[in-house]
């Protein structure tokens, strides 16, 4: 869920069943939870629907094989408490992703916002718009959701030079102006 949604660990962990609506393929966020402390989303943009279709029919099965499944239940109930609280975020971190991560071959170190950062650069490296990735993320601007989120793909980096390669060459070979020299650029590079 966190990688497919974009929703921080608290927003993730506060989630009750009452809160996903099935037939608007929506999640609603109406909380946020931090050390177990129930609260407010960070912000009131936070709180904006979520759409779900992707993973809707993963929750579908997960809200029927839970034993936590009615309406005010957490969707991430813990049965080590008899689903009151939910999951605490960092120990499934530790014993669950981490784990996971490490027996995948990934060496860097995973924290719950690495989910976040993903899902915006995943989307950025997709090539969707990016209003709206900014508004997937509920970022108040776009900036923040470019600058602080996204990163380029490696992949992405190599291609772009590629491309204007293949653009100069394709204008050579038409005996077509070089847009640099067009542009004023000295031939060397300047």
């Amino acid at each position: 869920m966190a990688a497919t949604t974009g929703l921080r660990r608290g927003e993730l962990y506060a989630l009750k069943w009452a809160d996903v609506d099935f037939s608007n393929l929506e999640i609603r966020l109406t909380r946020s939870t931090f050390q177990q402390v129930v609260g407010k989303c960070k912000t009131e943009g936070s709180c904006r629907p979520i759409p779900v279709d992707s993973v809707a029919a993963d929750l579908w099965v997960w809200q029927n094989t839970s034993h936590y499944r009615q309406p005010e239940d957490w969707v991430f109930a813990s049965p080590h408490t008899c689903g009151l609280p939910p999951f605490w975020p960092d120990i499934t971190l530790a014993k669950v992703i981490r784990p996971a991560a490490t027996e995948a071959g990934i060496q860097k170190r995973i924290g719950w916002h690495t989910f976040r950062h993903s899902f915006s650069t995943l989307l950025v490296g997709n090539g969707e718009n990016v209003k709206v990735v900014q508004e997937l993320m509920r970022h108040a601007s776009v900036r923040c959701t470019l600058e602080i989120y996204s990163q380029a793909r490696a992949m992405e980096k190599r291609r772009a030079p590629e491309r204007i390669v293949q653009m100069l060459r394709q204008d050579v070979e038409q005996g077509a102006a070089i847009p640099a020299v067009e542009a004023g650029l000295s031939p060397d590079g300047g």
